[in-house]
């Protein structure tokens, strides 16, 4: 009897694992722009950020991530320009 529990209780558990999510098509990933080309169109860019922050779990994960990196690389830029200070200083 004390050998059937500790089996019952693994046949349980394994029975209760967390069941497998099914994997994304390539096809549906295929059709989302890539950050490149958001960057590159800011009137879509602008549209697919306010529909981001209205309706996201319609549109998914990975397009609005991919729309977060595109107005990000917009704003910082390809961050080769060194920062040049002003000839003079501000007046207070």
């Amino acid at each position: 009897m004390r050998k059937i529990i500790p089996f019952i209780l693994v046949a349980a558990l394994t029975a209760c694992g967390q069941s497998e999510t099914p994997q994304k098509t390539n096809a549906s990933e295929a059709k989302i722009p890539t950050v490149e080309e958001l960057a590159a169109n800011p009137e879509r860019l602008k549209e697919l950020r306010q529909q981001c922050k209205t309706d996201r779990p319609k549109l998914g994960d990975v397009l609005c991530n991919r729309q977060a990196e595109a107005t990000r690389k917009r704003f910082y830029g390809d961050r080769e320009t060194p920062y040049t200070p002003p000839k003079e200083s501000p007046r207070v």
